[in-house]
């Protein structure tokens, strides 16, 4: 199954879902486009975001509670920061509209596209 981490943060100055920019760590060689609530891959798969709810064309979802996320395949995320640490072990860090995953994928948002590599 293939995962992406919305890196959506409550991250006071700096980004959150309350006054800013929500930022997209996905797959590499993927592109990804905003358009409202819904997120298109260019993998063909896409997420709705309704509240603090997130729907993958896949069937899973993931749900924000405070700076954690549950994941409907039994995995969570937990914010400190701009690092978003995941229970698998891996981590995603973000430095301006770039994510760092632990993994060496590297995602860079501009305007409403994300561009990962």
């Amino acid at each position: 199954m293939k995962k992406v981490t919305l890196l959506a943060a409550l991250l006071v100055g700096v980004t959150g879902f309350a006054q800013s920019e929500s930022y997209l760590h996905g797959q590499p060689g993927t592109s990804y486009n905003n358009i409202g609530s819904t997120t298109f891959g260019s993998d063909g798969t896409s997420y709705n975001q309704i509240g603090n709810t997130t729907f993958g064309s896949d069937g899973s979802s993931s749900n924000r509670i405070g700076n954690s996320t549950f994941h409907s395949n039994g995995t969570s995320s937990t914010q400190i920061g701009n690092t978003l640490f995941n229970s698998d072990g891996t981590s995603v860090n973000r430095i301006g509209n770039t994510t760092f995953g632990s993994d060496g994928t590297t995602c860079t948002n501009i305007g409403n596209s994300t561009f990962c590599n």
